[in-house]
């Protein structure tokens, strides 16, 4: 009976724990949201979250002291990736906690109320969640993409038809960023024709920018090294940790299943790497180029 009641305490703890939590960090970010009415939504959200923490409160008989360290966490990820991403990943979080409220319903009256208010934070978040940067993920996944495969598949060729880093990644500059513009003239075009509500010069700037940086990442290593196996290697541990990264990104803000996107992507893309690789490597011993 004793064990039952200090494991009941310590998940009400955890709860008050979440709440405090929650308060001051809904409470920093309605502060930096410009629209007034998102605003106020995350401030009330805010209230209700110390107001969880006082019918915790009465139960424990204990003050909780905030993790700022978390605190912090979330809100600079909402300031430098987006109040979408930051949000959804503070909501991850919590349907981990929505397990304990459920565990609790039985034994103590509030929980029941408290996590259905709870559910109804996560429906109105999520409701006025409406970033840019999410409105053109289509162009940045076109950006990314399509310079992941070509590039990476190009890359791969001209290692071995060329084996001098700095002629590889010569080409390399010279292919990705001449793809980029044309990638982002496409874009603009396709967006243009599709009559859609998104803007086409931005659409060609997102997909034209994710384009670049992709270039940028995969031709670097050509430019640190003069081992040209090591940057190759190098090469596709860059892709993939961009495929990673990306994708987890979108995965969090969109609600998207990260595992089938990451190794579609990846797939797709060592495997490109690998046939232009024997490609490159073929053409060089036909045509017998020795560089």
């Amino acid at each position: 009976m004793t064990g039952e009641i200090n494991e009941k305490m310590k998940q009400l703890l955890i709860l008050q724990q979440e709440e405090i939590n929650g308060y001051h960090t809904y409470k920093r970010l309605a502060k930096i949201v410009k629209d007034k009415d998102n605003s106020k939504v995350i401030n009330r959200i805010s209230a209700e979250e110390l107001k969880h923490y006082d019918i915790w409160k009465k139960y424990t008989g204990k003050d909780v002291e905030p993790n700022k360290g978390k605190i912090n966490f979330f809100f600079w990820i909402s300031r430098l990736f987006g109040l979408t991403f930051g949000i959804r990943l503070m909501e991850l979080g919590e349907e981990k906690v929505q397990v304990v409220y459920k565990s609790l319903i039985d034994s103590v009256p509030e929980a029941a109320q408290v996590l259905a208010d709870e559910e109804k934070h996560e429906d109105e978040l999520l409701d006025m969640l409406d970033e840019e940067g999410l409105q053109y993920a289509g162009s940045v996944v076109l950006g990314l993409n399509d310079a992941l495969v070509e590039l990476t598949g190009a890359l791969a060729g001209l290692t071995f038809a060329f084996q001098n880093t700095r002629l590889i990644a010569l080409a390399g500059l010279i292919t990705g960023i001449s793809a980029s513009f044309s990638m982002a003239a496409s874009e603009y075009l396709s967006t243009k024709a599709d009559q859609s509500e998104q803007s086409p010069m931005r659409s060609a700037i997102y997909t034209g920018v994710a384009y670049i940086f992709t270039v940028a990442m995969l031709v670097l290593p050509y430019l640190l090294t003069k081992n040209y196996y090591i940057s190759l290697a190098w090469t596709l541990l860059h892709a993939i940790i961009i495929i990673a990264v990306f994708n987890y990104y979108i995965s969090v803000a969109k609600g998207y299943n990260f595992k089938k996107r990451f190794f579609e992507m990846a797939s797709i893309s060592l495997g490109v790497a690998a046939f232009s690789f024997l490609i490159g490597t073929f053409i060089r011993n036909w045509i017998g180029i020795d560089i």
